[in-house]
């Protein structure tokens, strides 16, 4: 039993002290450190009047071109094969992705409370207060958004790029000239 334990403690003792080892060459503050030792730095960027970045300002101005009252914005469905334009429409307002919520996707019964000294976010469903991890996003909304890149043209034209297999979706505020389309949504049937 006594070699047993001098053994664990003989063990622990050489792991101890392997690891204070390996520590010392490692960077005492918390930035990273590539594996060819490279550092992360910073930098300084410039901002507008109002303070704000150009990234700050391409989101507020999708939020103000998104919520524009009464906007009809043109949507396209191209064949990422062909560039065939397979489906246009009219959209009214904006185009929503399906994982948007107006309350969060998981709750918790604490009724608000603090749980492990965590001050979870609190959210009213029905008359109940409720615990959520979840962010109320910017928009005023949860939940999540298909990835896109959006943008303005030198027109001033806001457009919007959903790449997904086999398809492109774009958005615009304006229409665009396209040779031909398969399924026109705005096009009635006389059948």
């Amino acid at each position: 039993m006594k070699k047993i334990f001098l053994l664990t403690f003989s063990a622990m003792l050489i792991a101890i002290t392997c690891l204070y080892v390996m520590s010392c060459d490692m960077p005492r503050n918390n930035d990273p450190v590539s594996s060819s030792g490279v550092s992360k730095v910073t930098t300084k960027v410039a901002t507008d009047l109002n303070g704000n970045t150009s990234e700050q300002n391409n989101i507020i101005g999708r939020y103000a071109e998104d919520n524009k009252p009464g906007a009809i914005k043109h949507l396209y469905i191209l064949s990422a094969y062909s560039g065939d334009v397979l489906i246009y429409s009219t959209v009214k307002g904006k185009v929503t992705s399906s994982g948007k919520r107006l309350s969060p996707t998981t709750v918790d019964g604490t009724a608000g409370e603090k749980l492990q000294g965590v001050d979870y976010n609190r959210v009213n469903i029905a008359g109940r207060t409720f615990s959520t991890d979840e962010v109320l996003q910017d928009d005023g909304t949860y939940g999540s958004s298909v990835e896109y890149i959006y943008w303005w043209d030198s027109k001033g034209i806001y457009h919007q790029q959903y790449i997904t297999g086999g398809m492109i979706l774009h958005i615009s505020n304006q229409p665009i000239a396209v040779k031909s389309v398969v399924l026109n949504m705005e096009t009635v049937s006389s059948n």
